[in-house]
Formats: structure tokens, C-alpha cells, sequence
């Protein structure tokens, strides 16, 4: 199959099955968002989202997160994942944020990534969610999707994959794109045991494919 084929195809099948994909993260303003993302690194949506409530009530905007101690901020965040280090980095972000942009989440890729503890991955998050710029975050499940579908050949590391789907996806199409890939890996295209049986594009699909065409032992 053409991968221009696969593409189409691929987004065609989720534009009828998840139109209107969108992150599972909770939030309700950038800041909140950016927090929120920044908490999400190498842990579930579903634990950051049990967190959150509690922070954003005790620090409802940058000034407020500045303004807190470390050891404070860790008391709400220690059960994700790396809370020391996540903590030290919300606090630096917060006064990042206010010293440079006035306490205003920027709207810019690169800005973004000036703020301590955010990414490449966590400033196109905010780009493509927020402000709805063509840029795709590669996190593990877009990475492991991509590559298993056949979106992307043998590409060695994000960012060789977000340029690639940045090239083939129609630009308007690319935010709601990054969650579909997200959500697919997480619920269906799973790391150990993907679930090809119940998988809407496996007819399209590299992994499956060269699954059915192998040999079997006698």
C-alpha cells in the first residue's frame, strides 16, 4: 500500500470514528492545561487527573504557583511520577511564566520551551490543543502508532516522526490527529498485546498485515 493511500484511508476512518477526539486531560485554561501536561510525563492521565483538582484549587494561576514553596507544591503532586523533580520544575515554570509573558501561557512553540520542565512534545501539547497550530506531539503512543501502522518507516526518534506525520497529514487536520493516534495507542494498538481483532484500520495497517502473511510452524 502507498503510504499517501494509508494516510487517507487512516484519517478517514477516524474522522467517522472519533470526530471529535480530544484530550483526556482535565483543565480549563491554558495554564491549567500546561500544568497538567507537564505532570502527565511517563504517568496516566487518569492519576494526573486525580491530582489536579486539589492543585489548581490551592493555585488557581501562575502568580499563585510561584509564590508556593517546593515542599508545598510536592504535597499535592507526590503520587504521580518523579514528584520531586516535577515539583522543582512547576514552580520554575510559574515564575518563568510571569516574569517573561506577564503570566500569559505564549502562544509560540519555541517561548514555550524557554520555561523550565517543558519539551518539544509539551509546547507542541499546548500549541496544538490550546491554539490549535498545526504541530503534532509525539509522545510513546504516537511513536510505537505511527511506526506500526506504517505512518512512519524505521524512524529513529520523535521528532523524526512528527515531521513525517507534519508532512502527510493535512494541516488543518493535524491537532485532532494527534489524539487519535494517542487514544488508538492507549485503548486498541496497546504496547504488548494490541488488540488487532478489534482495530478499526488493521486492513491498512503494516504490523497486521505482515502478521497474516507470515508462515506458521508445522
Amino acid at each position: 500500500m502507498k503510504t499517501a493511500e494509508r494516510y487517507a484511508r487512516l484519517i478517514a476512518y477516524f474522522e467517522k470514528a472519533r470526530p471529535e477526539a480530544q484530550s483526556e486531560l482535565h483543565y480549563d485554561n491554558p495554564y491549567q492545561l500546561l500544568v497538567a501536561v507537564m505532570l502527565s510525563a511517563q504517568c496516566t492521565d487518569k492519576r494526573v487527573n486525580m491530582v489536579t483538582p486539589a492543585l489548581f484549587a490551592a493555585y488557581p494561576d501562575a502568580k499563585a504557583l510561584a509564590a508556593a514553596s517546593v515542599e508545598d507544591i510536592y504535597s499535592y503532586v507526590k503520587s504521580v511520577s518523579y514528584p520531586n523533580s516535577k515539583s522543582r520544575h512547576l514552580k520554575a515554570m510559574a515564575e518563568k511564566l510571569l516574569a517573561d509573558f506577564d503570566g500569559e501561557v505564549p502562544d509560540d512553540v519555541d517561548k514555550l520551551q524557554t520555561l523550565p520542565g517543558v519539551g518539544r512534545k509539551t509546547a507542541n501539547v499546548i500549541a496544538a490543543v490550546i491554539f490549535n497550530q498545526s504541530v503534532m506531539p509525539v509522545d510513546t503512543h504516537v511513536f510505537r502508532v505511527s511506526n506500526r501502522i506504517g505512518l512512519t518507516t524505521n524512524s529513529k526518534t520523535p521528532l523524526q516522526t512528527e515531521l513525517t506525520l507534519e508532512r502527510h497529514i493535512p494541516a488543518e487536520k493535524i491537532p485532532v490527529a494527534h489524539h487519535w493516534l494517542i487514544l488508538h495507542g492507549r485503548y486498541v494498538c496497546t504496547a504488548r498485546s494490541p488488540h488487532c481483532s478489534e482495530c478499526g484500520i488493521s486492513e491498512i495497517c503494516r504490523h497486521y498485515n505482515k502478521l497474516k502473511t507470515k508462515p506458521t510452524d508445522l
